[in-house]
């Protein structure tokens, strides 16, 4: 019997958190970003809580405000998704001396 347990990892939610995380980390507030980034204060706060989806356009000039490559960015949030597509992969696990079921990691 194999039973597979999936975790949905919702690319929003990664980009979202990596923006918020880059942000603390400069100590800046949603209102200095979203006034450099020409973005509304209530649409950047939407992002970085993983609800609304980032235009690429959007993106680049909320890292342009951040003073951070996009390319940066991008890369955190991969991975951040390797990682969780790692924690929610399953692993098998012997079962009376064989390997037949598999349960998820998570």
């Amino acid at each position: 019997m194999v039973k597979e347990v999936e975790a949905l990892v919702l690319l929003r939610e990664e980009l979202g958190d990596v923006l918020r995380g880059a942000r603390r980390a400069q100590g800046r507030t949603l209102r200095d970003i979203s006034g450099t980034a020409s973005v509304s204060l209530g649409y950047l706060s939407e992002i970085e809580r993983g609800e609304k989806e980032a235009s690429s356009e959007l993106l680049s000039a909320v890292c342009e405000a951040l003073e951070v490559p996009m390319s940066a960015v991008l890369s955190r949030v991969a991975e951040r998704v390797e990682l969780a597509e790692q924690a929610s992969a399953p692993v098998a696990l012997p079962v009376g001396g064989r390997r037949t079921d598999v349960v998820s990691a998570a």
